[in-house]
């Protein structure tokens, strides 16, 4: 697993065993660290992005709705002036030609001819007499004579001077719109309507030409909502429009309502003065809000992106840091317990060294008179043939020489508990140490044995701590070995200046997950034996110190190899 390769040292550190670990729960303050780096990174991140979006969604209903206003005021300007253009043109004819000379069939034609040709949009044109005859008349349909008497146009006109309608199908079955103007004849002071049929194919053109941005529908309806013009989406014809009206304004307004679909519209409304007309340009607000759904898009992963990049510093700095609080911790604990250990190490040596003084006073004046005793029995004649007594005060004097070598050996590992470098023959280091514990071999049953070229040069460092070193390494084998067990101590030079010392047994070996650990304080296989977890601790510092390395070698039920690689000229720091 990639995890396994990029854990970091603490990762794997049980903060339930041995003592003082539940003071450093690594993963929690790891976990603490990275929970608050990203809560003061992420957390105004995340607030700006939603103030981002906020604020373009603002800014992009604002723009629709102002761009939806404009449109339909420049629809009500195009059709207001469509109609206003042509309402002066009948204007311009009354004003320049006068009643009398428009009756003249003829030149009604040329005029209605020039209207079509100049404006656009003309169908036919007629003066109705005050009566509601039609007199006279020039169009495509058979209009002449016509009795428009009672018609709401009609009378409109004629009271008010002025008239436009809605689009209505009329006498000629076919939808239209009619401009007109109430006009006097001079010579007999009468009131006559000028009166002309607009093409609504071409008012038509101008909603339908109209530039709708996100799609929609720009329709024409009169004040009760009847459809004047094609609609795609709201209606036929003469049908009435599906959406509510507001009160009559100079202002163009827009809204936001729901459809009766629950499709959200947004609606312009502007009416077109001195008309019958309400402009309404309805768009679909989601069509509108579409370009956000691309800017939502590329926020989130604008946001993916940085969350991602973030919380990958984040917890590489995180475990950076808490790594190294890790190191740091190990190797002030390390350093704590060798100076506790070098200070009791440094009491048993004092009060060994008064032991061994304290014994040595006895043992030679044992050895001094057991001696004058042998020297006795042997000039005497009558002592001089007892073997048994003579082999009995041999006894004494080899106990005695032996306790000797024993104290000896005593003052010595007190004598090297302070540092001194010194030149050391690595297989007589070995037998000392092996001699302490030679007794528990034997009662064990446990073989030795060593594999040390006589070649093997002597290597500068310092004795007490290489003692203390492989002592520990040995006890640690013994504990591991059952009885009857195989231990193995070889040396051998591999460089021109460095030499590897292993130490290896066969007992019950250290488990995988373990070995990364074994050499951290407190952590020890042997808790329920009474392990401490600092023999293999003190140990790893202490060849660091002598500028040394150690590795371990392990298998489960088959033994367990500490290799030792240490410098011929050993370091002054140590």
């Amino acid at each position: 697993m990639i995890f396994a390769k990029i854990r970091p040292q603490f990762w794997d550190i049980d903060p339930s065993k041995g003592p003082g670990k539940n003071l450093f729960n690594y993963r929690r303050i790891w976990r603490f660290a990275v929970a608050l780096l990203a809560v003061v990174a992420l957390v105004p991140l995340l607030v700006m992005a939603f103030i981002d979006y906020s604020v373009t969604r603002s800014s992009l209903e604002s723009e629709n709705l102002l761009r939806t206003a404009r449109t339909t005021s420049n629809a009500r300007r195009t059709v207001a002036y469509f109609l206003e253009e042509r309402t002066n043109a009948l204007d311009f004819l009354v004003k320049h030609q006068g009643i009398s000379s428009l009756r003249d069939c003829e030149n009604l034609k040329s005029v209605l001819d020039s209207l079509k040709a100049s404006f656009g949009g003309f169908v036919d044109i007629g003066i109705v007499d005050p009566k509601g005859r039609q007199v006279a008349y020039i169009g495509p349909h058979d209009l002449l004579g016509i009795d428009y008497s009672g018609q709401e146009w009609f009378d409109s006109t004629m009271e008010g001077g002025a008239y436009i309608s809605g689009v209505f199908l009329g006498f000629r079955d076919e939808p239209h719109l009619i401009v007109a103007r109430r006009v006097r004849d001079k010579k007999t002071g009468k009131d006559f309507v000028l009166r002309a049929t607009l093409d609504t194919g071409k008012f038509n053109a101008i909603l339908s030409a109209i530039d709708l941005p996100g799609g929609g529908d720009a329709i024409l309806v009169d004040r009760d909502g009847v459809i004047q013009t094609p609609s795609r989406e709201h209606g036929e014809l003469f049908s009435k429009v599906a959406l509510v009206l507001p009160a009559y304004s100079e202002r163009t307004s827009v809204n936001q309502i729901k459809a009766k679909d629950g499709t959200d519209l947004t609606v312009g409304y502007a009416y077109v003065r001195g008309t019958p007309f309400i402009i309404l340009v309805v768009k679909d607000t989601a069509g509108l809000m579409k370009p956000l759904e691309t800017i939502r898009m590329e926020l989130v992963w604008i946001l993916a992106v940085s969350i991602f990049i973030i919380m990958l510093v984040i917890v590489g700095v995180a475990t950076y840091m808490v790594n190294k609080i890790y190191v740091a911790d190990q190797t002030r604990a390390r350093t704590l317990h060798r100076m506790e250990h070098t200070n009791r190490m440094a009491s048993i040596g004092r009060l060994a060294a008064g032991v061994a003084h304290e014994i040595n006073n006895p043992l030679a004046i044992i050895n001094e008179k057991a001696g004058l005793i042998n020297d006795l029995f042997v000039f005497k004649q009558e002592y001089a043939h007892d073997e048994r007594l003579l082999a009995n005060i041999k006894s004494i004097l080899g106990s005695v020489a032996r306790c000797g070598k024993i104290t000896k050996r005593l003052l010595s590992f007190a004598r090297h508990i302070d540092v001194e470098m010194d030149s050391i023959e690595f297989k007589e280091l070995a037998e000392e140490v092996i001699d302490f514990l030679r007794k528990e071999a034997e009662y064990r049953s446990i073989s030795i044995t060593m594999d040390i070229p006589e070649n093997l040069p002597p290597f500068v460092s310092d004795r007490g701590k290489l003692q203390q070193i492989f002592l520990n390494l040995i006890n640690n084998a013994f504990q591991a070995m059952n009885d009857g067990g195989q231990l193995s101590i070889s040396a051998r030079r591999i460089t021109e200046n460095r030499l590897v010392f292993s130490v290896e047994d066969d007992g019950c070996g250290i488990p995988e997950a373990d070995i990364k650990q074994i050499f951290d304080p407190f952590f020890s296989t042997k808790k329920k034996t009474g392990g401490t977890g600092l023999g293999l601790s003190i140990t790893y510092g202490l060849v660091q110190e002598l500028d040394g390395t150690m590795a371990v070698e392990s298998e489960v039920g088959r033994g367990t190899v500490f290799t030792i690689t240490m410098p011929l000229q050993g370091s002054d720091k140590a």
